[in-house]
């Protein structure tokens, strides 16, 4: 785990920047019993917190290009820290550094891409009396793969594969993507507020994406909740059964979902897929028709061609849900396999279940 930077180049003793870097450096050390090269940039003000947050969505291709100063500058610092690093005795761990998109890429530093100079902002260092099981756990920790990220619409915005918009956004390289194409329509929002229902309803999920919106008065995104899966959340629900606050929200959530469901419209939708489909279960039926016709919800359903209860958008509507429930694509996505490899090797999953749905029980 240990690291190589680029050496330390001559400079004044005691300089300002010197005090800065030792002085910022301390301050993390003192208050987390680790110090890392991004927290020491960003309390230096050279990292915005807007840009950190864009870079490690895959936004921003390196992260130098958006600092507010050079890269020698940056760089300058950082051979600061480390030499200082060093003389109190901290321990290098390397942890990885992967963004916020499917395919949870690694994410760059520099333009450049100097192997040393990335292998210097990747290393963290902690105190030397941190057991080496805490600091096991702190570099796992810190090299999870990170959320999925899903963005609330701040400005006007077109998907580029259907031409439609709405409230939430998914940024991939660096096209925008409604719920629908980037296959996360299936998924429920739950509101922040509630650390325990949040953890629960994600850990439940098999997919899940965080939903941000970016705060332009106080330059940051803002965490608005979780997209998660139906049955991750009622499991959650189920599990805080026991919170009042809990069962005062899933009454609120029930009575929502009724008054925005439009009855006559989904028994035309399930009578529908019943017709195309034979074999389908008619509980199944009803459960696609009243997952892709819910109000404000985006989904195929709620387009002009679903209300008009289209035969190829009920078509599209059953193999989206049995690509979710049928099939292994939500693992893959989870995995990192890319949108349309993914789709590809389900593809033959999704063929026999239409197969067998159309021919009839």
């Amino acid at each position: 785990m240990a690291t190589t930077p680029t050496p330390p180049r001559d400079r004044p003793a005691g300089s300002k920047l010197e005090r800065r870097v030792v002085a910022a450096a301390q301050a993390a050390l003192t208050r987390h019993r680790y110090v890392t090269p991004l927290a020491l940039l960003s309390a230096l003000g050279w990292l915005p917190g807007d840009v950190v947050d864009r870079w490690r969505q895959g936004r921003i291709p390196e992260l130098e290009r958006g600092a507010a100063v050079s890269p020698s500058r940056l760089l300058e610092a950082l051979e600061i820290f480390v030499r200082w690093a060093r003389v109190e005795g901290l321990s290098p761990g390397e942890v990885d550094y992967l963004a916020a998109t499917r395919d949870r890429r690694p994410l760059r530093f520099t333009t450049g891409g100097d192997p040393e100079v990335e292998r210097a902002y990747r290393t963290h260092w902690t105190s030397a009396a941190m057991s080496e099981s805490a600091r096991a756990r702190l570099v796992q920790r810190q090299s999870a793969p990170p959320d999925l990220v899903v963005h609330a619409a701040v400005t006007p915005w077109t998907c580029v594969e259907c031409g439609d918009t709405g409230d939430l956004l998914v940024f991939e390289d660096p096209q925008t993507l409604c719920l629908t194409c980037a296959d996360l329509d299936h998924l429920v929002f739950l509101p922040a507020g509630d650390a325990t229902m949040t953890r629960r309803a994600k850990k439940a999920s098999t997919l899940s994406a965080v939903v941000l919106r970016f705060n332009r008065t106080r330059k940051r995104y803002d965490r608005l909740g979780l997209l998660v899966e139906p049955a991750g959340l009622d499991y959650a629900e189920r599990q805080c059964l026991g919170d009042e606050a809990a069962r005062l929200r899933r009454r609120e959530r029930d009575r929502e979902r009724r008054a925005d469901q439009d009855v006559a419209l989904m028994a035309r939708m399930a009578e529908e897929i019943l017709r195309l489909f034979p074999g389908c279960p008619a509980p199944r039926a009803e459960a696609i028709a009243g997952h892709t016709g819910l109000r404000g919800s985006g989904r195929v359903g709620r387009s002009a061609a679903g209300r008009a209860v289209d035969q190829d958008a009920m078509t599209r509507a059953v193999i989206a849900s049995i690509r979710h429930e049928d099939t292994g694509y939500d693992h893959l996505l989870m995995a990192g396999v890319p949108r349309a490899e993914a789709r590809e090797r389900i593809r033959t999953d999704i063929d026999r279940v239409l197969a067998a749905w159309r021919s009839g029980p």
